[in-house]
């Protein structure tokens, strides 16, 4: 932490403008070696010549906004140039900063890493910043940005005030311990608080997953063969992803397309098709990789008869515009992806579906590892709720305080820090 530490924080140029960071204890002298001007007043812009300290050549003018630590983005001083965006400027501003004996360039994450170590950012809101900056769609923008804004982070602290304020009743009943007037109506009390701070956690349990919203909805298209999957898959996602044929078994293996719709990450999956026999070999492993998909599928598109439909699924009566065509069922969604008949609908039909995955607006969806801990913060505190021993209280209340730390970042996760801060670029 005592390096000061450079890089190019802004897109790639060229730009209209390039955002070039300075992060440490020397971040002010060597701002001052390049300008030969003081600081200037904390937050403001002001208009300054960068000239290469090593002969005075001038590299460019650029606006230069100072922010003293602890009051900056990464918990210490601070200075950002806006230069110009040419590629030959940031070249050689950033070579003249690397022969600065006292500075050297940033690596991915540091500036991030730096305002977790620094407190200025917890855990949560890093990794809520790091899937902001990886989000394609509108709705994993919502959620990484609840997440950078310390939505979760807030809710942490309230839990976390709400366990130290029972871990000092209980503390509060063994000092006392030998009182008459301590006994049971203060464990009923502590038990109420025990249960309420319980639920709570319960039900933000049901946020969704954020990996499902990373990586997208999968939605599986099942059927006999020649039932019209392929190419409803290729309209859906508005490309020929896969073969379409009128032989019959033409898709043999799963068929991935990824895309979104209504601002929500879709994996659609084609898949080969079902019918009780066949002397293919090739056939058969492709209807048993068809079955796996279905099983693991979040939502599955059946275009077959509604007998064999799998348990959920949307009932497809696809080509309707084929000539002497029936419906399969009146509940079924009939679509042609030729002529685009009943395509609204069915988008519609997923996108309802897809709510269930998707954090509604300002709320959060968890990360596995957030999941874990605030799970095992439950279990201990389900177990603290059915103690009688005080002391036994005492250590389930400690075991969720732990877990709780760990999810913020407060202890035990310097094993997964380098990992989260990787995913970011050299200039975050």
């Amino acid at each position: 932490m005592a390096d000061t530490i450079f890089a190019l924080s802004s897109g790639r140029p060229p730009a209209g403008i390039a955002v070039l960071r300075i992060s440490g204890p020397k971040a002010f002298e060597i701002h001052q070696r390049f300008t030969g001007r003081s600081l200037g007043k904390a937050r403001f812009a002001r208009l300054v010549a960068l000239r290469d300290p090593a002969d005075g050549t001038l590299l460019d003018r650029a606006l230069a906004l100072p922010f003293v630590g602890p009051h900056s983005v990464t918990g210490e001083d601070l200075v950002e140039w806006h230069c110009h965006g040419g590629q030959a400027v940031v070249h050689v501003v950033l070579t003249a900063l690397a022969r600065e004996a006292d500075a050297r360039e940033a690596k991915p994450g540091e500036f991030t890493r730096r305002a977790f170590e620094n407190g200025r950012i917890d855990l949560n809101e890093a990794e809520g910043l790091a899937d902001l900056l990886a989000a394609e769609t509108e709705a994993q923008r919502r959620a990484a940005l609840s997440m950078a804004e310390g939505i979760l982070s807030r809710l942490l602290e309230t839990w976390r005030a709400e366990l130290l304020r029972i871990a000092a009743m209980i503390e509060a009943d063994l000092d006392f311990s030998d009182e008459e007037d301590v006994g049971d109506a203060s464990t009923v009390a502590i038990r109420a608080l025990v249960s309420t701070l319980h639920v709570e956690m319960e039900t933000a349990l049901t946020a969704p997953s954020a990996e499902r919203l990373r990586d997208g909805i999968r939605v599986v298209l099942a059927g006999p063969p020649n039932a019209g999957k392929s190419t409803l898959l290729n309209a859906l996602v508005g490309r020929e992803a896969a073969i379409v044929s009128d032989i019959a078994g033409t898709t043999r293996d799963s068929i991935e397309a990824v895309v979104g719709i209504g601002g929500i990450p879709f994996v659609f999956t084609d898949t080969a098709g079902l019918r009780d026999e066949t002397s293919d070999v090739i056939e058969r492993m492709g209807m048993e990789r068809a079955r796996a998909a279905v099983d693991d599928a979040d939502i599955v598109l059946w275009l077959g008869p509604e007998g064999n439909r799998p348990d959920g699924a949307i009932l497809i009566a696809a080509q309707c515009d084929r000539p002497g065509w029936q419906p399969l069922a009146s509940t079924a969604i009939a679509v042609s992806a030729i002529t685009g008949a009943g395509m609204d609908a069915l988008v519609a039909a997923l996108l309802d579906r897809a709510k269930a995955w998707v954090p509604r607006e300002g709320a959060f969806s968890l990360h596995r590892r957030q999941r874990q801990a605030i799970e095992a913060m439950t279990r201990a505190l389900k177990h603290c709720a059915v103690q009688d021993d005080l002391l036994l209280m005492a250590e389930e209340i400690r075991v969720a305080v732990k877990a709780l730390d760990a999810l913020v970042g407060r202890a035990g996760v310097e094993d997964m820090l380098d990992t989260l801060f990787s995913r970011f670029c050299v200039g975050k």
